[in-house]
């Protein structure tokens, strides 16, 4: 049922829709469709309140959803698209680039035991180079494959000590060097986050 403006039959303007299975969308029209400001409520308690283009949702949005999830940001043709933040119902959160509903691009994701990863994703999952640190001081720079340490990187433990090489499958493995807490520092080789034997420069 259409409540609201028309013109030459088609309902143009300001208006509310109410569907058949309860969802109500409540604002712009243009040519029988949702274009410009307008909110849509659905039956459940989701709810998403921003732009729309010839029906979809366009532009900047607010989209809640009942277990108090929530993204504020960018969309295009309906989906998640350019800047935006989601917050995750058990209080963990992302702020950075999506693409057609992914993460994709540059941001940062902070899970809710404040761990915290900024740097490059890919298909949802962190790949390219980037950032993690952990609550208890420890932190990762370097290279990302499939959500995994991969390639080259520099792992930090809190009492100074630090590995400086390669990485596959998110252990050290490969040539790296490793200093201690006293800041001596030694070259060796890793075989699936072992340390197999020590390099002595010749």
């Amino acid at each position: 049922m259409y409540e609201g403006y028309w013109i030459e039959s088609k309902a143009t303007g300001k208006g509310r829709l109410i569907h058949a299975d309860g969802d109500v969308y409540t604002g712009d029209w243009k040519d029988d469709k949702a274009d410009g400001h307008g909110v849509y409520a659905h039956l459940d308690g989701a709810e998403y309140k921003g732009y729309w283009k010839e029906d979809k949702q366009h532009g900047h949005g607010v989209e809640t959803w009942p277990d108090g999830a929530s993204y504020d940001g960018m969309y295009q043709d309906g989906k998640k698209h350019g800047e935006g933040k989601f917050k995750w119902a058990d209080g963990s959160n992302y702020l950075g680039n999506f693409i057609e509903n992914n993460i994709e691009g540059a941001g940062t994701y902070t899970w809710s035991d404040k761990r915290v990863y900024t740097g490059d994703w890919k298909n949802n999952k962190m790949e390219g180079t980037g950032t993690f640190t952990w609550p208890d001081g420890r932190s990762y720079n370097g290279d990302y494959v499939d959500d995994k340490k991969e390639g080259n990187g520099i792992f930090y433990w809190p009492d100074g000590r630090k590995y400086d090489g390669q990485w596959v499958n998110g252990k050290q493995d490969g040539v790296g060097t490793y200093t201690s807490a006293s800041g001596k520092a030694k070259k060796g080789e890793w075989r699936d986050g072992k340390r197999v034997n020590w390099l002595t420069d010749k």
